[in-house]
C-alpha cells in the first residue's frame, strides 16, 4: 500500500488497524539448525527415546533450552510419530563421524556374541575390546546377560586400566537401558551408538567377533559353562600376546599396546 499509494507507514497501520510497532518488529530468534541437527541425530541412534528423554541428553551435553522449545523441534520434524522400529535392512542418515581411537583407552567396543554348549542350552557372550590397539580387554561368558552384568564387566576391566572417553555399542536393550546410561554418565563417558541396521559403525568390533567365532566357538565343544569359560579366556590370552594382527604391522595387540604408551610417554607435555 504504502509503494502503491504512495501514503506513510503511520496512514497503512492506522487503515489496517495494525500496531507501528508490530510491524517494524523482526524476529531475534537464535538460528536453531545446529539444534534441529543433533536431535534428529540422538532420535535415529536412540530409536525409542521421546523428546524428555532427548532434552536430558542434550543437557547434559551442555545445551541451554528449556524442554518446551525440544518439544516444539521434535514435533515440528515429526519424530513424535515414530511409531515403530525402523527396518533393520534400512540405514539411518548420514551423521558427523565418531573417532575410532586415537590412543590407548580412548575408544571401548562392545557387543554380544551369541553360541550354544553342547547340548544346545544358550551361551551368550560380552566382548569389549580397545579400538586403538585392538586389545580384547574381556569376555563375559554367561547364559543370560543383562545390563547389570556389563556394568560390573566394566567396573573389573576398570581396576586394571584407565576408562574410556567414549563407549561405542549398538542399540540393544542392555546398552541403552538407563542402568549403563547412569553408570556413563556418573563416570564422564559418551556413548556412540550405532544406527540402527548399520553394523559398519563399529566394525572393528564386528570384526573381532568374526575371529572369535572362527578361530575359538566353531573349534571347541563347550560342555559347560565354566568349561567354556576357560576355553575363550586362553583363547583371548592368545589372541592379546601371540596372535600377530595385520591393521597393527604384524604385531599383537599387546606389543601394539606397549609401542604406543612408550611413545606416548615421550612426546613432550
Amino acid at each position: 500500500m504504502q509503494a502503491r499509494y504512495g501514503a506513510s507507514e503511520r496512514q497503512v497501520c492506522f487503515a489496517l488497524r495494525i500496531s507501528r510497532s508490530s510491524f517494524r518488529y523482526r524476529s531475534v530468534a537464535a538460528d536453531d539448525s545446529a539444534l534441529r541437527l543433533r536431535i534428529r541425530e540422538i532420535t535415529e541412534t536412540r530409536v525409542h527415546y521421546g523428546y524428555r528423554r532427548v532434552h536430558v541428553m542434550l543437557r547434559r551435553e551442555g545445551w541451554r533450552d528449556n524442554h518446551k522449545r525440544i518439544y516444539r523441534l521434535y514435533r515440528e520434524q515429526g519424530l513424535s510419530l515414530r511409531l515403530k522400529r525402523p527396518r533393520r535392512n534400512k540405514s539411518a542418515q548420514r551423521r558427523q563421524p565418531q573417532p575410532q581411537g586415537l590412543y590407548p583407552n580412548h575408544v571401548w567396543g562392545m557387543d554380544f556374541v551369541s553360541d550354544a554348549l553342547f547340548d544346545g542350552r544358550r551361551l551368550r557372550l560380552l566382548t569389549v575390546i580397545d579400538l586403538y590397539t585392538r586389545e580384547s580387554l574381556g569376555i563375559c561368558v554367561g547364559q543370560n546377560l543383562r545390563s547389570t552384568e556389563v556394568a560390573e564387566m566394566l567396573n573389573s576391566i576398570a581396576l586394571k586400566r584407565p576408562l574410556p572417553q567414549l563407549l561405542k555399542t549398538d542399540n540393544g536393550s542392555e546398552f541403552a537401558g538407563k542402568m549403563l546410561d547412569k553408570w556413563v554418565y556418573e563416570r564422564g563417558i559418551r556413548i556412540d551408538f550405532s544406527r540402527p541396521g548399520t553394523p559398519t559403525d563399529n566394525a572393528t568390533v564386528e570384526s573381532f567377533n568374526g575371529r572369535l567365532r572362527q578361530e575359538c566357538l566353531n573349534e571347541n565343544w563347550f560342555m559347560s559353562l565354566e568349561d567354556a569359560r576357560c576355553k575363550i579366556e586362553a583363547w583371548r590370552i592368545h589372541y592379546n600376546q601371540r596372535r600377530p594382527h595385520s591393521a597393527l604391522g604384524w604385531m599383537t595387540p599387546s606389543e601394539f599396546a606397549e609401542k604406543s604408551v612408550g611413545c606416548q610417554n615421550m612426546q613432550p607435555t
